[in-house]
């Protein structure tokens, strides 16, 4: 797996559930009709950094979390639920949501022994490539996450509406409500936000966060310097005159 696709799955509770029921659906060749504005990335670190630096200080006063952010998918990346049997059958996606969170919230998930998050009833508004169309698709949930002892234990997409074309939203429909009933792909979700907020966070902005970044860098390149291809030594020009 890419760097790049483990960064981006580290960071699906920064865009929330519609998002995740996207990531968690099937498809099958590559295609590329959306392409990745330019900043999407940086706004999506910055919401990852805010949303880290409340996990690791874990101090109940200051700013709650406010996210403006955006995110494309190729349709290629979108593979997760083919061992499920899910299908998603359409092209590239990219949704826009604006998140917000409460500090107080965030801190008490990961400091009592029980608490559930509830995130506002919020509308994630999206572009979908369907046979070569963009169409625009509109969810509204409101994601409940339950944590025990600090942990993510529980969570529910809690999809409330979805408008767009109706395969589309028959298709997202069916993925939020099989996994809110019958948590098919709860598991790997649970782990996932778990990882991000117990070992991600603290990987990335905690203490030793730069030194790790710079070891992990030294790693990608000698990576990539073992992978080039090694290059034959010059031949040596013939002769002038015949031996």
């Amino acid at each position: 797996m890419s760097q790049r696709a483990t960064s981006t799955r580290s960071r699906r509770i920064c865009v929330s559930g519609f998002a995740a029921v996207l990531t968690l659906l099937v498809s099958t060749a590559p295609l590329h009709a959306i392409e990745e504005p330019p900043g999407e990335m940086e706004a999506l670190k910055a919401c990852e950094r805010r949303l880290c630096m409340m996990v690791l200080n874990k101090q109940p006063v200051g700013d709650d979390l406010t996210c403006d952010v955006q995110k494309t998918w190729a349709k290629s990346s979108l593979e997760e639920g083919k061992s499920k049997g899910m299908s998603w059958g359409f092209g590239d996606a990219q949704c826009k949501v604006d998140l917000k969170l409460e500090r107080k919230d965030i801190v008490a998930a990961l400091t009592r022994p029980k608490h559930t998050v509830k995130v506002p009833a919020h509308n994630v508004k999206c572009v979908v490539d369907r046979e070569g169309q963009l169409k625009p698709v509109t969810a509204r949930l409101a994601p409940k996450l339950k944590f025990k002892d600090g942990k993510a234990d529980k969570v529910w997409i809690n999809l409330e509406d979805i408008q767009g074309p109706d395969d589309v939203k028959s298709t997202v429909w069916a993925a939020a409500k099989l996994e809110d009933t019958l948590g098919v792909f709860h598991r790997p979700m649970i782990r996932s936000i778990n990882k991000f907020l117990h070992r991600n966070c603290a990987r990335r902005y905690g203490p030793g966060a730069e030194e790790a970044e710079k070891k992990d860098s030294k790693k990608t390149k000698v990576a990539a310097d073992k992978a080039k291809p090694k290059e034959s030594p010059p031949k040596a020009k013939a002769s002038a005159t015949s031996p």
